[in-house]
């Protein structure tokens, strides 16, 4: 079952170019998406001109292009590949988790459709990264989440921030469910092979949405923190109150973030 390219055996069914044509359409949605988030949201806008004023504050340092490129190289392997902005350590791994599931599930499915071969590695990386989503969106969804674990809230309280993790994690189970049944050939492959087309189409259609569009200037985001603390700005926000920085009550101690 592992081992078995899902979508090899649906080409029986449905013509390779529809699968390749369908993942160029959602990877155009996710562009477009993205750009209209930008746009909108004016968070590109809103970073450039948080640079250029740390830049021309008062007071402000000058940071060297040196300084600037081990500032990238810390962004990219703290904040970005490591989530270093999450405190608790399980917020942290359950991220992690869904992150890198996540990457290694769409470019083991893009590296599938557009290569139906039976025999290769990419069905096994395709579960794995599919099961790590599950494990690390689970866990997250129904223990970590912050109207959960500090407000107490149902576990079940949906909002519109949720869009993008409860269809990841709709996508990501009805796909490996159609995987297992239609493996043995078992009745309701085509029921679900069905809505798990709906569930991705939705993850990817919903970018303006959702919180899919953050994975891309996250990164920006810490940058600019970082650079702030460099100069000697900080950033706009106030300084932290008078007792450390924390969440959470003197009953309650936090767990979320």
């Amino acid at each position: 079952m592992f081992a078995i390219n899902p979508f090899a055996e649906l080409s029986a069914f449905i013509p390779p170019a529809v699968m390749q044509t369908y993942v160029v359409i959602m990877a155009v949605l996710v562009a477009v998406g993205t750009l209209f988030d930008i746009v909108h949201k004016g968070s590109a806008r809103y970073f450039f001109d948080n640079w250029r004023k740390s830049k021309n504050q008062k007071g402000a340092q000058q940071v060297g292009g040196g300084e600037l490129v081990s500032i990238a190289v810390k962004t990219g392997l703290v904040d970005v590949l490591a989530s270093g902005e999450f405190c608790n350590a399980r917020r942290r791994v359950a991220h992690l988790l869904t992150m890198y599931g996540f990457v290694l599930h769409v470019v083991s499915t893009v590296v599938m459709v557009f290569n139906l071969s039976m025999d290769s590695l990419w069905p096994h990386l395709w579960w794995i990264g599919g099961l790590m989503i599950l494990v690390g969106g689970y866990w997250f969804w129904f223990f970590i989440r912050a109207d959960v674990a500090a407000e107490g809230h149902s576990r079940f309280r949906v909002m519109h921030a949720d869009l993008f993790i409860l269809s990841l994690l709709a996508s990501v189970t009805l796909g490996l469910i159609w995987a297992f049944l239609q493996t043995g050939t078992r009745p309701g492959a085509g029921l679900f092979f069905g809505l798990y087309v709906l569930a991705t189409t939705v993850l990817f259609a919903s970018v303006p949405w959702s919180k899919f569009a953050h994975m891309f200037f996250k990164p920006a985001a810490a940058f600019e923190k970082r650079v702030s603390y460099a100069n000697g700005t900080r950033s706009n926000l106030p300084g932290p109150a008078d007792k450390p920085e924390q969440f959470g009550s003197a009953r309650t101690p936090p767990q979320h973030y």
